[in-house]
């Protein structure tokens, strides 16, 4: 990153003399019954603001349009709502209130479709108020930290009326506007809004780690609004080759640019740049995208277009939720009746990351609220609360207790994935209410205390010769049909070795007390490999604690077609880890004499290893303690 310093031109106010007013000289223009737009994020033109204000009495059935602003809304008081009429996209704190007493409007659409709204005059504007930088020597303005809806706002309204802040980043990219085309200038000197994101909670971090781990190297990343997408970037510092094509740029993604994790090399489009739409942070933001040729600021348009985030290889958007069913419905803008935030770009994003080759939609959530008291994983969605993204187009779903893959899912399986990742309090109810709601099968009440996932730390990887990856990670409920697919791929003679028995079928209750699991005395763990639709399972490994003894019972199988390649010598390693470190003293097992591998595998393991034949099995006990 080279930067060079702007070529502001320094008597700009001399030059364009017959265009410059007072704040208060420029409202004065505003008309009673006009529709004014006001300039979003950190870049709402707050001495226009106050001015118009100011002018309350005599601008009657003002409507103003916003986005989501920062700072005071002076404007949005129950004693001026007959002079102003609130219709925001975006409910952001300064509003809230007035637009849930109804004195206030909101207007529920995607971020991508607003420009279209002015340019078609289906929302025309009177008066646009924004905020830019100095114009250059060429006569150009910079949008600054709010290109998003700017832009097409100041080309489609009838009178365009602009602070100009020589505290305002100049931003690069397509995120400028001819001074020529303001007809109003505004000198201002006042220092940017800051917004700082609040430390994130051990939970928000959690959901972070998760939302990380669905993160490849050569990915590119969109980051929505909230704790949970900034908590991401702890978590991808060692990551390579990353991209950003993201609507939001904050503080938090400095640092991971910084970590090298970022370089954009392997992006589709903007290939190595960072791709944004409004940014939102401290002046160690703006001082960093300050004239930086790293950086490409473009409109809403083409940043939310999802047409264009389709054509970005392995794009991820990372999004959040106040609420999410057990079909897969997400509420992201209400809270039952009560509109809280917006639509936003969840949508844009979601289906742009859903048609990205590789790409991958998530939406994260903390388990619950208000102190753990509602869970926000739901049966049912609050009365009145909003679809933002439709059970169709759900892929992830992320909680602080997993991650949950719902694309292509049917109900039941979607249902078993989002129980499975509730907060434990409300996963006995919810399963109740699912099987009331016919979504499961009755037969699932026997598992209510088994709806577990395992720990994040049991998740390992081995590489074979060949250099193929197996991850391993907990059995998880919703593995019933992989684990039975494994089950008929397996040759007769390896299901006699691992079953003791020349069986044909495997019972339905059997594959579900296999994945139906604690994950305290029972832990098992599977050994996957990637497949068209998400991964295969090649192994399973699991152990039975006897608490009486504080023995555990061992048992892995291993695909044939992937067998002799050192992975069950390493699954039983790995188990071992675990029990030793759950304090389990010793693994007992019983082989089959025939199963001369398995005894290879046992005979040559690192612990102390004793074996005692019997008619058809040898029987094993492996010690941990010294």
């Amino acid at each position: 990153m080279k930067k060079i310093k702007p070529d502001y031109d320094a008597e700009w106010q001399a030059h364009y003399a017959d265009m410059v007013l007072t704040p208060a000289k420029a409202v004065s223009q505003i008309r009673p019954g006009q529709r004014v737009f006001i300039g979003p994020g950190c870049a709402q033109p707050f001495e226009l603001v106050k001015a118009m204000t100011a002018r309350s009495r005599d601008l009657a059935d003002t409507e103003i349009i916003h986005l989501l602003t920062q700072g005071d809304a002076p404007y949005a008081t129950k004693e001026l709502a007959d002079c102003f009429r609130i219709n925001s996209f975006f409910i952001a704190d300064n509003v809230r209130d007035i637009i849930q007493e109804a004195l206030g409007d909101y207007t529920p659409i995607f971020l991508s479709d607003i420009p279209r709204l002015f340019s078609s005059s289906q929302i025309p504007l009177d008066v646009a108020l924004i905020q830019v930088t100095p114009p250059d020597s060429r006569g150009r303005c910079s949008l600054g930290v709010s290109v998003d809806i700017v832009k097409s706002a100041a080309e489609n309204a009838s009178l365009v009326i602009a602070e100009i802040n020589p505290n305002m980043p100049r931003t690069l990219g397509d995120s400028f506007i001819d001074v020529e085309d303001i007809d109003v200038l505004v000198p201002v000197d006042y220092p940017i809004i800051e917004v700082d994101t609040p430390e994130p909670t051990e939970e928000i971090r959690r959901i972070g780690e998760y939302v990380a781990g669905l993160v490849e190297d050569g990915s590119t990343v969109e980051f929505g609004i909230g704790r949970i997408p900034q908590a991401v970037t702890e978590f991808l510092k060692e990551k390579k080759e990353l991209g950003i094509h993201t609507e939001m740029f904050s503080d938090s993604m400095i640092d991971l640019i910084e970590s090298g994790a970022v370089d954009g090399s392997r992006k589709s489009k903007d290939r190595n740049k960072v791709v944004a739409s409004f940014c939102m942070g401290t002046k160690r933001l703006y001082d960093y995208i300050d004239n930086n040729p790293d950086f490409s600021f473009n409109p809403t348009e083409y940043v939310n277009d999802p047409l264009v985030i389709s054509q970005q290889s392995h794009q991820i958007a990372i999004n959040v939720a106040l609420e999410v069913d057990l079909t897969g419905q997400i509420c992201a803008d209400s809270i039952g009746t009560s509109f809280y935030s917006g639509i936003g770009g969840q949508v844009d994003f979601n289906r742009g990351a859903g048609r990205s080759p590789g790409g991958k939609a998530i939406i994260a959530l903390p388990s619950t609220a208000k102190d753990d008291t509602v869970s926000r994983i739901v049966t049912r969605l609050s009365p009145g609360a909003g679809v933002v993204t439709t059970r169709g187009d759900v892929h992830y779903v992320v909680t602080e207790y997993g991650v949950a893959y719902l694309h292509g899912k049917s109900v039941q399986q979607r249902a078993m994935a989002l129980i499975s990742i509730a907060h434990p309090k409300f996963r006995p109810q919810l399963l109740n209410e699912a099987i009331e709601a016919k979504y499961l099968r009755p037969e699932l009440a026997d598992f209510e205390g088994k709806l577990q996932v395992g720990r994040p730390d049991f998740r390992t990887a081995y590489v074979l010769n060949d250099g193929t990856q197996i991850n391993f990670r907990p059995i998880h409920p919703t593995d019933e049909d992989k684990v039975r697919d494994l089950f008929y791929a397996l040759s007769q003679e390896t299901i006699y070795y691992r079953f003791m028995s020349r069986i044909k079928t495997i019972p339905r209750k059997q594959i579900m007390n296999f994945v139906y699991i604690d994950h305290r005395k029972d832990v098992a763990l599977v050994g996957t490999v990637p497949e068209a639709s998400g991964e295969e399972i090649v192994a399973i490994g699991r152990y039975y604690l006897d608490e009486k003894t504080n023995c555990a019972e061992v048992a892995f199988v291993v695909h044939d077609a992937w067998q002799n390649k050192g992975i069950g010598t390493f699954l039983l390693k790995h188990l071992a880890v675990l029990a030793r470190r759950n304090g389990i003293s010793a693994f007992t097992a019983e082989v089959l004499r025939a199963n001369r591998p398995m005894q290879h595998i046992f005979n040559n393991f690192d612990y102390k290893v004793t074996s005692e034949p019997h008619e058809d099995i040898v029987s094993y006990r492996i010690e941990f303690n010294p």
